[in-house]
């Protein structure tokens, strides 16, 4: 009977300390709504620090709520960001790279940019599938967790002639559910 108990209560504690464990990281978290449902996308702060910090900024601010997707090519990547819906906008403020060592692979989300390295502003993209020939040519700031079935319906084009949208992107600490 003593083990039992023993053993209920390091489950419990265990229990407790990984729910814990998962608050603090709501911080770090994004929910990306999509018409078709939620994406969650776990953000790299250890690996970007200066990248999730302004998308955490922008997000906050509200900036990629009805932003459509403007590139998205089969087999690739979806890309999103831009407030003109061109490709050629953004915030207006640069973030110099922070290429690491997080691979792109089906769900990484990396920062798009032009030709100068330290180009990146808000336009970000998600992969399809892995795309290695981008590993430290980019910079890796988030993964998608959940809801990559949702990305997978995005609508393809460059630009798509219907093109989703962001519905709303939150931080997973902002929102009260």
């Amino acid at each position: 009977m003593k083990k039992l108990i023993l053993t209920i209560a390091m489950v419990l504690t265990m229990m407790t300390v990984n729910n814990n464990a998962q608050a603090a990281d709501l911080e770090n978290t994004l929910y990306l709504e999509l018409e078709y449902g939620r994406v969650v996308i776990e953000m790299l702060p250890e690996r970007a620090p200066k990248h999730v910090e302004r998308i955490k900024e922008l997000t906050r601010e509200g900036f990629y709520d009805g932003i459509v997707f403007h590139r998205v090519i089969e087999g690739f990547m979806a890309q999103t960001g831009d407030p003109t819906g061109t490709g050629r906008g953004g915030s207006g403020k640069n973030i110099n790279a922070e290429f690491n060592a997080e691979p792109f692979t089906r769900g990484a989300v990396g920062m798009a940019r032009a030709q100068n390295v330290n180009s990146a502003d808000s336009q970000f993209f998600i992969c399809f599938q892995d795309a290695q020939f981008l590993n430290n040519q980019y910079t890796v700031w988030g993964r998608v967790t959940s809801g990559m079935e949702f990305v997978d319906k995005i609508r393809r084009g460059e630009p798509p002639a219907n093109p989703d949208k962001i519905v709303k992107m939150q931080v997973a600490a902002d929102v009260k559910e």
